[in-house]
């Protein structure tokens, strides 16, 4: 969904499904993140302990497999923003940008978590400091 234009309405309408998909994302890389740190230590471990013999099987292929899917999982879900026509600028807390016109000009409606509902928003180059309240 290219060029998406929403109105405080539609930004709202479809924070519920983002909030839901936000939740999935920031769990998948929490787990994601935990899954690394023990792989990098005890593939650290290993390479002390010992010298792989050439030909020997990768004990670590698995988990290389499975964080490799992870990142791939991440990656589907960060786009799926995207294609929703929004911009998730981050994950941890989770911010999400709404492209808008605001009396003739293009800014961005904007929703960090914890809050209930879009009630903000910024210009294109003011970023997260410059927010204001949108006009009812």
């Amino acid at each position: 969904m290219e060029n998406k234009i929403f109105t405080l309405s539609e930004a709202n309408e479809l924070l519920p499904q983002l909030k839901a998909d936000l939740t999935r994302l920031q769990n998948l890389t929490k787990q994601f993140e935990k899954q690394y740190m023990d792989y990098q230590k005890e593939k650290t471990d290993f390479e002390q302990a010992f010298v792989a013999e050439q030909g020997s099987m990768d004990p670590f292929f698995e988990q290389e497999s499975q964080l490799e899917f992870m990142k791939m999982e991440a990656d589907l879900l960060i786009e799926n923003f995207a294609r929703k026509g929004v911009q998730l600028k981050m994950i941890n807390p989770g911010l999400i940008d709404f492209p808008a016109v605001l009396d003739g000009e293009d800014i961005l409606i904007c929703w960090k978590e914890g809050e209930e509902r879009v009630s903000h928003y910024h210009g294109w180059n003011d970023g997260f400091a410059g927010r204001k309240e949108f006009p009812q």
